[in-house]
């Protein structure tokens, strides 16, 4: 994604007031009726409005100190496959004081950072804050260039702005659990959601109506930066000297896109603080809270601070995942608000699914040109539609997708005319850098056909976590080559229309892997058959990252009467290195790869250790095709070799050999984790 760097700069004070909940419901003590503004709600609201305005005069608290730690996550983000990809790193350490009647100073003692990937985002020192008055009168993030001015739902005039809503009565409970409390969920929406406003809940304490939490999000017009698509944050307090609720743990997320342009893809940051060791009643010197609210020490000191978590082990707490609490911020949200919209993206955008949707060659089409468009009728639907021109082929493509997204399950419709396919498993080659050699070098790594048709697939909210259910209807047919250079052939189909059923089920494996089951039954023509298919890895780091070992395994099989382009390919870049590419054939086959870095003078360069394992098996009354130069492994057919990683890894050469029957190959590759966006 391409930002600017000051919008980058502007975004950093979301993290300093991130929010993750500190508590979490254990027991649901009674249901209360859903009634907006009803007179026991709002009693409860007006209770809530005078605590905040006595606290700050109430003479057992006169002053305190805290610390506070926390890190900040910024991820490439891919909604479609619930990929996010780790770009840059920071840990943050916080000296917090307050002093009645509300002045507020905070010391960023430590800080350290890491990149992952090239980024020139950072953040200004007085951006790295804690929350500590819950917003006070007036929610501003990003000293008002990310929202400007939001009215705090408990703030003077509050009522006149907002709807309110008893939800539930809720026991939280706190750290060991030791801490338990009763509390009330109160709903909060807008009266005009056209206007910039607070959507979410906020949580009171049944005794004394004080904030014990808040998760929220805002109405897209809050939105002063148009590439803001969401903010969500969350908010936590614990009771302290009996009765005072101070900031226990805070998080946030910030989503952006670009404006114009869906690109299926944009940049997250999320913060996550901790706020705990609270000292009451101190001597706090007058000087303190003189100059800047924020001020840091020495560079020095600030790198030299004696950390007791890594600067990753943040990202154990979910992955590079959204924790459950943000994911529930937008679901309640859109309970709360029902059909009305809360991106702050622009409903309309051209669209593209990635940078070979524009532009890219092949021996099937030669050249092609494309480009879409992305509509959204509603809240919770969404049309994608793209179209092309093959120069090579004379003949258009196009595809469209709907998207429709209910309580629980997500639907989508596919319809495609001239699509290109690949026959896999595994691709050889992301599609920009195959575009690159078949200009450039005269190879094409695809093994293409056409298909016509649609699609059905239903999911859930997250398709990294969620199985998914597909239904198929389509013509296939073969491609020819229309372009000179390739030596390879295009491999033959077998065609006609296929209908098939298909299943995918995401599972966590022991290590940190994942793994995914995925199976079906077609019928093309008078042919029924099944497939089944396995993919796991594992990526394996040590605790600063300074090195990666990858391993994944792969296996399949299809039962006699699959076509063609069913069956799986091995050999060469991406599978087998070292042996002529998809040279092997099966109706079964089994690969394990290992991909290892070792940074040598990082970022730029690293040593990558390679070792792979291989195996197809063809059934002896299988008849393939005309034209398929390939035969099974004949046992199996082992792998080893060693390259180069280039900037962040990003970039990879490698020379690998083929130990049985094979010879050297080196390969010029990108790092797969980008080839949707390529």
């Amino acid at each position: 994604m391409i930002h600017r760097a000051s919008q980058y700069r502007l975004a950093a004070i979301l993290l300093s007031l991130a929010a993750a909940p500190a508590a979490s419901p254990a027991v649901c003590a009674a249901q209360v009726p859903e009634r907006w503004n009803d007179a026991r709600v709002m009693a409860l609201v007006n209770r809530a409005r005078e605590l905040r305005a006595s606290t700050v005069v109430d003479t057992a608290m006169r002053s305190y100190r805290s610390d506070a730690h926390g890190y900040v996550y910024f991820f490439i983000d891919r909604q479609d496959t619930g990929q996010r990809t780790l770009v840059k790193a920071d840990q943050i350490a916080l000296d917090v004081y307050w002093r009645a009647p509300n002045q507020t100073r905070q010391r960023i003692v430590g800080l350290r950072d890491r990149k992952m990937l090239p980024t020139n985002i950072h953040y200004h020192l007085d951006h790295l804050t804690v929350v500590q008055d819950d917003f006070g009168s007036y929610i501003r993030i990003g000293d008002g260039d990310e929202v400007s001015a939001v009215l705090h739902p408990l703030g003077p005039g509050a009522s006149a702005v907002y709807d309110y809503r008893l939800a539930d009565s809720l026991s939280l409970t706190y750290g060991d659990g030791a801490d338990e409390v009763r509390v009330y969920e109160v709903r909060v929406r807008p009266k005009d959601p056209a206007r910039p406003g607070f959507i979410g809940s906020v949580y009171l304490d049944r005794e004394t109506a004080a904030i014990v939490r808040m998760s929220f999000t805002f109405t897209p017009a809050s939105y002063v930066d148009s590439y803001l698509d969401y903010i969500r944050i969350s908010l936590d307090n614990s009771r302290w000297l009996g009765r005072f609720w101070l900031p226990y743990r805070q998080e946030v997320e910030l989503r952006r896109e670009m404006p114009i342009l869906d690109f299926m893809a944009g940049s997250v940051i999320r913060g996550r603080f901790e706020i705990g060791n609270y000292r009451f009643n101190l001597r706090l010197p007058p000087t303190l809270f003189v100059g800047p609210r924020v001020t840091a020490a020495p560079p020095g000191q600030r790198q030299a601070f004696p950390f007791q978590r890594g600067l990753f082990d943040d990202l154990d707490q979910g992955g590079l995942a959204p924790t459950p609490t943000l994911q529930d911020i937008r679901a309640e949200a859109r309970r709360i608000v029902a059909q009305h919209a809360l991106s702050g993206l622009k409903p309309v955008r051209l669209y593209l699914r990635s940078f070979s949707d524009a532009l890219r060659y092949d021996r099937a089409e030669g050249l092609r040109l494309g480009a879409g468009l992305e509509l959204h009728p509603r809240p919770d639907a969404s049309l994608r539609a793209s179209a092309g021109y093959a120069f090579g082929r004379r003949k258009p493509s196009a595809e469209a997708t709907v998207t429709g997204e209910g309580p629980r399950v997500t639907s989508t419709v596919d319809v495609y005319w001239d699509a290109l396919r690949d026959i896999g498993p595994i691709p050889a080659e992301v599609r920009a850098l195959n575009t690159l050699s078949g200009i450039v070098g005269g190879e094409d790594h695809l093994d293409p056909y056409f298909a016509r048709g649609m699609r059905l697939t239903l999911a859930g909210h997250d398709p990294a976590r969620s199985p998914s259910v597909s239904l198929r209807w389509e013509d296939q047919r073969s491609a020819r080559r229309v372009t000179s250079g390739d030596a390879r052939e295009v491999r033959p189909v077998d065609e006609g229309f296929l209908g098939a059923a298909e299943i995918a089920v995401p599972l966590a494996l022991p290590g940190a892997g994942t793994a995914a089951l995925a199976g079906g039954v077609g019928r093309l023509e008078d042919r029924t058959f099944a497939t089944a298919r396995v993919a796991a890895d594992w990526a394996l780091r040590s605790g600063d990252h300074s090195w990666v070992l990858d391993l994944d395994a792969h296996g399949g099989a299809v039962t006699h009467e699959a076509p063609a382009q069913a069956l799986f390919l091995l050999g060469g870049r991406a599978t087998l290195p070292g042996y002529p590419f998809r040279s092997f054939v099966g109706d079964a086959f089994g690969l394990v790869r290992a991909e290892g870095t070792l940074p040598l003078r990082p970022p730029w360069v690293g040593i990558r250790g390679i070792a792979a394992l291989g195996y197809t098996h063809l059934s002896s009354t299988r008849t393939l095709p005309l034209g398929w130069d390939a035969h099974e492994t004949d046992g199996l057919r082992p792998s080893v070799g060693m390259g180069l990683s280039l900037a962040w890894d990003v970039l990879r050469l490698d020379l690998g050999r083929g130990l049985r029957g094979g010879g050297w190959e080196l390969t010029f590759s990108v790092d797969p984790r980008f080839g949707p966006w390529l």
